[in-house]
């Protein structure tokens, strides 16, 4: 038995309702927001923090369509990181690399001993070493690829010294 007079009226006028009869119920409305449901429907916009090597990927990438190594006329990439420098000439018509030159090179790092990462002494060096391995292969023109760095500093030092010692670019 129920235990409520309203609610034995209610319940015993749905089982007298047939299936054929529509009685329009009242909207219910929806409850208020509590504090934490408020939280959980609040929209959080996220937004792209661009880090300094994710920029220089992005010139990279956009370099890279414009920039292309053939066979008369080679990239010469540049790549450097905090303690080394690296120097490629590619040609990407056959995906290989022609000459390199970094600071990896026994050679070179025998030659130099640097505990802070290489100088714009050393990336002379290395663009000298790059022409002369250049010219000995019958290499005298390339396209520069920086690589996403700027022009500045180690780089132009490398570009310069290549320019110097016979490479045309």
């Amino acid at each position: 038995m129920l235990a409520s007079p309203a609610l034995a009226g209610a319940h015993s006028f749905a089982a007298s309702v047939s299936g054929s009869l529509r009685i329009p119920l009242p909207a219910i409305p929806a409850p208020s927001p509590t504090p934490a449901r408020r939280a959980a429907l609040s929209v959080v916009a996220k937004v792209k923090v661009s880090t300094p090597q994710a920029d220089r990927i992005a010139r990279h990438v956009r370099l890279r369509k414009k920039v292309n190594g053939t066979t008369e006329r080679p990239r010469l990439s540049v790549f450097r990181s905090n303690k080394h420098l690296y120097a490629q000439v590619i040609d990407d018509t056959k995906q290989c690399t022609l000459a390199s030159a970094s600071t990896m090179h026994k050679s070179l790092s025998k030659e130099f001993e640097y505990s802070a990462g290489p100088t714009i002494e050393i990336a002379q060096k290395i663009g000298e070493v790059i022409a002369k391995s250049c010219l000995e292969k019958g290499i005298t023109k390339v396209v520069f690829d920086r690589g996403g760095f700027l022009y500045h500093g180690r780089i132009k030092a490398l570009a310069d010294a290549a320019r110097e010692h016979g490479l045309e670019f």
